[in-house]
């Protein structure tokens, strides 16, 4: 049956047809860790190392070195834009890169006393389109979402990181987003990310650390979702009592195993933490709204409920609801 008289014709370039796409390979900064023109996620507790570790890939990169190996010049040095909300840069981002042999030269970030920095902000969108960094690092992730991003909202995550995916593939560089994990035991390692699924999903490659309950001078490096290129094997670094950094190689254990010690630990300390950035981001939140969210993060009510009597938080009643705020801002 011809049915050609009955086909609609469709828009110039609404579709793009297969023989049109020129196939290319993935190209990588870490094979088979960080790949390049791609969104990487490297997530842990707080004080696993996640910065230190970024902070060495970032001075391989400042320096022409294949990562993990900081002796033999690979490539020609290239830039590196490390945006850190958490650490001062004179006391603690420049000390720990000199520790890690950078060129300082080659590492910059936006100065965030003079402009608002988000994923989606011009300025960002400006250094990766002028200045071509090889690598570009957010740590930690929810302090560059932006103001009106709630990172546990689907709706509202998915086109910053879709935005953020199209920028790191138009301009070649790799992008690496450092956050905390959710304590759900009950999932798997790869949905452990705070926030929605979809930042995840978003990524091509998604790497935890955490430390061998064992031996817990050994923080191992344990890739739980790679789209394309099978996954690494688990590998470890140690941090001496100076911060040195050492790359240790290859290191057996599971992954189940790696995360046993991680998913027992401080539990009223990440209810607080938690409290305190819901609390920070949203001003108020009624008591439905914040039993939802720890539930969503694997905490009890009673373990919720201490966290809240160790910060300045009040119960406040607003027509029939209640509601948590902070009382004072928390240092």
């Amino acid at each position: 049956m011809d049915i050609s008289n009955q086909q609609q014709p469709v828009s110039a370039g609404s579709v793009i047809f297969m023989d049109s796409v020129q196939p290319q390979e993935v190209r990588w900064l870490w094979y088979p860790y960080i790949p390049l023109g791609k969104i990487t996620i490297l997530m842990g507790d707080p004080g696993e190392g996640k910065s230190t570790l970024a902070l060495n890939i970032a001075a391989a990169v400042s320096r022409g070195l294949d990562f993990p190996d900081l002796h033999t010049v690979r490539t020609p040095p290239q830039f590196v834009c490390y945006q850190n909300a958490e650490d001062g840069l004179a006391d603690t981002i420049r000390p720990r890169l000199d520790k890690a042999g950078a060129d300082a030269s080659m590492v910059l970030c936006l100065n965030e006393d003079t402009q608002d920095v988000s994923v989606i902000s011009h300025g960002l969108k400006e250094v990766i389109e002028k200045l071509k960094p090889r690598l570009v690092i957010l740590d930690p992730l929810q302090a560059y979402l932006g103001a009106d991003v709630d990172m546990h909202r689907a709706n509202e995550i998915r086109p910053v990181m879709h935005y953020l995916s199209n920028l790191a593939e138009q301009h070649g560089c790799a992008i690496l987003l450092i956050g905390h994990m959710n304590k759900r035991s009950d999932m798997k390692s790869s949905y452990r990310a705070l926030g929605s699924i979809d930042l995840t999903a978003a990524a091509r490659s998604v790497l935890i650390v955490a430390r061998d309950p064992q031996a817990p001078e050994h923080r191992v490096i344990a890739q739980v979702k790679n789209s394309l290129a099978p996954e690494g094997e688990l590998v470890s670094f140690t941090i001496d009592e100076e911060g040195h950094f050492r790359f240790e190689g290859p290191y057996d254990i599971t992954v189940d195993k790696l995360l046993q010690g991680s998913e027992n630990t401080r539990p009223r300390n990440r209810a607080c933490e938690l409290l305190q950035e819901w609390l920070t981001q949203h001003g108020r939140l009624s008591v439905e709204e914040i039993m939802e969210l720890a539930d969503s993060e694997g905490i009890s009510k009673r373990t919720l409920k201490r966290a809240k009597s160790q910060l300045p938080i009040q119960s406040v009643r607003s027509g029939e609801k209640w509601y948590w705020e902070l009382c004072s801002p928390i240092t």
